[in-house]
């Protein structure tokens, strides 16, 4: 996606600059409007939701557009190369339907089995794996807002394939939009078999119970109600509950997608380059992202961050070059550049929620999102910023040498092997 991404927009700055339209204004007049959606696009995949002209509106306020645009025409009368580069994508994760997509002939759904234990204690089995998302922290908070427990209370097993249901992993964004989903879906199976229990504790019928306030409790009469913790154990005790109901509040799902999720974003990326050495600095990043609903707003925050900064490294210095004997020239660390906190800013975050129609809480996934859209968004402010000098393009990494290349009118080509 990344590379379609970059493509689709570098293509629209390259027709901004033919119509000697203004990028940003270019894309709003193109983004597909609210009402539009669900949109089914030319392959045949169907956009869930979104409010694109609020995203990118969002993003260019937070930049102070207008602004920005002026302090660039001033700088460009005193010689100065001051870049603005805007970027939109949309993102399809959360692989995904089984009708649609398998892996050698395995549907891509995903299962959750919840147990609840006497004590009120929650444990659930998801069958993705963490990669330093926080799967930990997000599926714990998404069972305990379905049933009303703490956080805490709430343990996460994956990557035990003895205890954990079967799934197909995760990549492409989709642990909350699949696995997170199975999660929802178990607990509120949990959540309605609580209220069996819970009417028999309250000698009520279960038709009058309401979930409120993470308890089911008495329609008319909220004082009288029954927490999970409580049901819990009188699920386990002597309780005389209905005929044929069971007396634990285990469940299990395995979720099969409806459609992919489709998060969004609108970037702004500010650099400055110094025409003499070719050297590239990123002033402002400025990221707007649509995930749907957050579940934990810091991780998503930190998801982007980490996007963001693998976004510069791409754009700027990351290259697997060859000798003309095929010897790699970037083998370690000292060879092939990693972003640091020196090259990267303080990034400028903003966000739209635009929940998923069919997903349970309206989720759609962060990972990739920042990685799809970051490097679009550098180079074409390294390019706008070179345009009174009659750059039109240069292909990534836009190194210091290919940046100085460009600038002479020969551009350093990527896909070539570097020789002697």
């Amino acid at each position: 996606i990344t590379e379609a991404v970059y493509l689709v927009e570098r293509m629209v700055d390259l027709l901004a600059r033919e119509l000697g339209a203004d990028p940003a204004g270019l894309r709003m007049q193109n983004l597909l409007r609210p009402e539009q959606f669900p949109y089914t696009c030319p392959t045949g995949w169907e956009y869930d939701s979104g409010d694109y002209p609020r995203a990118l509106r969002a993003a260019m306020d937070l930049a102070g557009y207008e602004d920005l645009r002026r302090e660039q025409a001033a700088r460009r009368e005193h010689g100065e190369y001051m870049g603005i580069g805007v970027s939109f994508f949309t993102e399809g994760v959360g692989a995904g339907p089984r009708k649609h997509m398998d892996i050698l002939g395995l549907g891509m759904a995903d299962g959750a089995d919840l147990r609840i234990y006497p004590t009120g204690k929650a444990v659930l089995s998801v069958s993705c794996q963490t990669q330093g998302q926080g799967h930990e922290t997000t599926f714990a908070q998404i069972v305990a807002v379905e049933l009303g427990l703490s956080p805490d209370d709430v343990e996460v097993v994956h990557g035990d394939t003895d205890r954990t249901p079967f799934g197909l992993g995760t990549y492409g964004s989709r642990s909350t939009a699949v696995s997170g989903a199975a999660a929802v879906v178990a607990a509120r199976k949990t959540r309605e078999r609580a209220r069996i229990v819970a009417a028999a504790m309250l000698e009520v019928s279960a038709d009058d119970l309401e979930w409120s306030e993470g308890a089911w409790r008495v329609r008319g009469d909220p004082e009288q109600a029954a927490s999970i913790p409580a049901i819990a154990m009188a699920a386990h005790s002597g309780l005389d509950l209905p005929d044929g109901v069971e007396g634990h509040l285990d469940a299990e799902s395995v979720y099969n997608p409806p459609n992919l999720t489709f998060p969004f974003g609108a970037y702004i990326c500010v650099t400055d380059v110094d025409a003499g050495t070719g050297q590239v600095e990123v002033r402002r990043f400025i990221a707007v992202d649509d995930c749907g609903v957050r579940i934990n707003p810091m991780i998503v925050e930190g998801q982007v961050h980490g996007g963001l900064a693998d976004g510069v490294g791409m754009a700027l210095m990351q290259v697997i070059a060859f000798d003309a004997d095929g010897n790699c020239l970037g083998g370690s660390f000292m060879d092939y550049l990693l972003p640091t906190a020196v090259e990267c800013p303080s990034w400028e975050l903003g966000t739209t929620v635009t929940p998923s129609p069919h997903h349970p809480i309206g989720a759609k996934g962060i990972g990739e999102s920042a990685t799809v859209g970051s490097p679009a968004a550098v180079v074409n402010s390294v390019i706008d910023a070179l345009a009174p000098l009659g750059v039109r393009h240069a292909d990534m990494p836009l190194t210091p040498a290919a940046v100085w290349s460009a600038i002479q009118g020969h551009p350093l080509r990527s896909d070539l092997a570097i020789t002697d």
